[in-house]
């Protein structure tokens, strides 16, 4: 595939109408290697973040061979494309048969349950023709636990509570090989004290239920930088993460593991839009809240933008955006800092969408098309590149 140097060369070549997604093969290689040489266990990665074959193929190339699937198309397209990747079912409400064709047929033996009832399903999915219990699972319980240090909960749906955790944990001891922990402090937890609350957790419900755990998964959560929103190192997570899993009382051979996925590919993408109205400081452009833009209108995600043209002379102002469908619902408040003197017709770059963007496309109102394209430069933000701040040693990964 030709590649392009930036943003700006590929609003010159192609002069677009349509939204171009731009891919950063290199970025997402870097990130994967940073979390597979320096988190200090297993990390496997989050399909749901971006199912993209290409980019699933770079993380595997790149030391990611663990993947967290939560449905059983995601199972079929990450076995179709990885045949010896190890799948982990993570969500916690799975039909039967999606169970057991992930364990009969894509040799699936790691699922997550957060009920009593779960359990029972994974264990009849699971087991041979003459009724014979499976010996070979890895089963994880998913426990509740706080989001309050991340910007977008994970609180509600999913997990069991800590006073109700110790009988489902004796009862699934009896039904696998492996017994593990598991949690997800919300998306982009903005402190490593959020992963120490948890695991905080995990001890209580370890010595409540008197059980050897041989798995702790951490879960995602794990952040990326974007206005506003700039975290710490991730040595300072990995770190705290680290200690505190050490202290737990847990089998001496247990494993750590976790699921990152904005972490993973949020730099692995960026987008071009075409402004096709200004009113006020109002922009109309072409992709939004039913495009690659769900974030920025649903939860008020702020990316980073930067306007293309060169001829745009003044300072920059805020703006918000309004997406191409003829809902007043695609709306995107900001606000996104671009020259003042921007105008229709000119081009933006609206960087790290490569987490919940374009795998969360649709085609409403006949919108939706674009073309992806792979440029060298590097992402608009990164947490893997080095960064002035007296707190970073070592997170720079270098590109082989």
């Amino acid at each position: 595939m030709h590649s392009y140097p930036d943003a700006s060369t590929v609003a010159r070549a192609f002069a677009p109408d349509q939204p171009v997604i731009l891919n950063r093969p290199h970025a997402a290689a870097r990130a994967a290697r940073f979390f597979a040489e320096k988190f200090p266990g297993k990390s496997m990665y989050a399909v749901k973040a971006n199912p993209s074959p290409d980019l699933l193929q770079v993380l595997w190339d790149s030391g990611i061979t663990h993947f967290d699937v939560a449905s059983i198309a995601e199972v079929r397209l990450v076995r179709s494309l990885l045949a010896d990747a190890t799948l982990c079912f993570m969500h916690p409400v799975k039909t039967r048969n999606a169970v057991a064709e992930a364990y009969h047929q894509h040799g699936v033996r790691t699922f997550s349950l957060d009920s009593h009832e779960e359990l029972a399903k994974i264990v009849e999915a699971t087991a041979a023709e003459d009724g014979t219990p499976a010996s070979d699972l890895n089963l994880l319980v998913r426990l509740r636990v706080s989001s309050e240090y991340s910007e977008y909960s994970l609180a509600s749906k999913f997990g069991v509570d800590l006073a109700d955790a110790a009988p489902l944990l004796q009862a699934t001891r009896q039904h696998c090989d492996a017994l593990g922990i598991a949690f997800h402090v919300g998306s982009q937890a903005m402190t490593p004290f959020a992963y120490v609350q948890a695991l905080e957790r995990v001890r209580a419900a370890i010595a409540e239920a008197a059980v050897t755990v041989d798995i702790v998964d951490v879960g995602g959560g794990f952040p990326s930088s974007y206005p506003g929103m700039e975290p710490p190192p991730l040595e300072d997570f990995f770190a705290l993460i680290a200690r505190h899993f050490e202290a737990l009382p847990i089998s001496y051979s247990a494993e750590l593991w976790c699921e990152p996925g904005r972490a993973l590919c949020a730099e692995y993408s960026s987008l071009i839009v075409k402004v096709e109205k200004r009113r006020g400081d109002e922009l109309y452009i072409n992709d939004g809240s039913y495009g690659s833009l769900f974030d920025a209108a649903h939860i008020d995600w702020r990316f980073p933008v930067m306007a293309l043209e060169d001829d745009l002379t003044q300072p920059l102002a805020e703006f918000s955006f309004y997406g191409p469908t003829c809902d007043d619902g695609d709306f995107m408040k900001g606000p996104f800092m671009l020259p003042a003197d921007i105008q229709a017709g000119d081009y933006i770059e609206i960087g790290m969408i490569g987490a919940y963007g374009a795998a969360m496309k649709t085609g409403f109102n006949g919108f939706g098309e674009a073309i992806a394209v792979t440029v060298e430069d590097e992402p608009m933000a990164s947490l893997y590149t080095g960064r002035a701040d007296h707190r970073v040693s070592d997170n720079v990964v270098t590109l082989r």
